[in-house]
């Protein structure tokens, strides 16, 4: 990848897109990166946190490890999310681990080069409040989806999110494995076939990694459908 595109890529991405232009080139001048490969850890849970990351191209998944070794996906980030912001700031460990899930480049910007410019323009902090909030907002997003939608409702919810487009017909490509996507889902591999195969119903096929859609809306509306309305019909 090109300097150039990188540097396109994170300005656009959340945490820098807010900052004003002289702010982000500043940061950007004094990044660095790194190219990980697929299955490589990006950082271990317990390491201190001194920079932030900006994902380039790939997909990267933090986790952590149980104590009885069951590994639980907290969030997967690719092209154009930042992670790690609140606690690099901190210069804290890491709360979770970091893994390319496919080859990935990657943006490393100095934490402490951030916290200098926010010493000196404190009125910057919004951007860095904008950006933490999201990451807080999808982690809510996330359990409500756990506890409001059934299996099937979520791996619509998650096919959506990958369509470029918004009405009709849409092939997507799945992202990454069978496995990190039941996990991401809070589901088992054994729950996300089932969930597939009830999506059928509205028009899914799944054949390895693509995933056709013969509807968007109609997989829409399965997906924002009351789990309690089937319920309610069989008493």
């Amino acid at each position: 990848m090109k300097k150039t595109e990188a540097l396109v890529i994170a300005r656009e991405s959340l945490l820098l897109r807010s900052l004003p232009a002289p702010v982000a080139d500043k940061l950007l001048s004094d990044a660095t990166f790194k190219d990980v490969l697929r299955g490589e850890t990006v950082f271990l849970q317990g390491d201190r946190a001194q920079v932030i990351h900006v994902v380039l191209d790939g997909w990267v998944k933090l986790y952590r490890v149980s104590p009885n070794g069951n590994e639980a996906v907290v969030n997967v980030f690719t092209r154009g999310h930042s992670f790690g912001e609140a606690v690099a700031f901190r210069q804290q460990p890491y709360p979770v681990s970091a893994e390319a899930v496919s080859d990935c480049a990657l943006m490393l910007i100095s934490a402490r080069s951030f916290i200098s410019i926010l010493e000196h323009e404190p009125e910057l902090s919004l951007a860095v409040i904008a950006s933490t909030f999201q990451h807080l907002h999808d982690l809510v997003a996330q359990v409500e989806q756990i506890k409001a939608q059934t299996g099937a409702q979520r791996v619509a919810d998650f096919l959506i999110r990958l369509c470029n487009c918004e009405a009709g017909a849409c092939e997507v490509t799945l992202p990454y494995d069978k496995a990190l996507i039941a996990g991401r889902l809070g589901m088992k591999p054994e729950s996300l076939s089932r969930a597939f195969s009830k999506l059928k119903a509205v028009g899914v096929r799944i054949s390895r990694h693509q995933a056709v859609i013969e509807n968007i809306q109609a997989l829409q509306d399965y997906a924002e459908k009351d789990p309690a309305d089937s319920w309610s019909k069989e008493l």
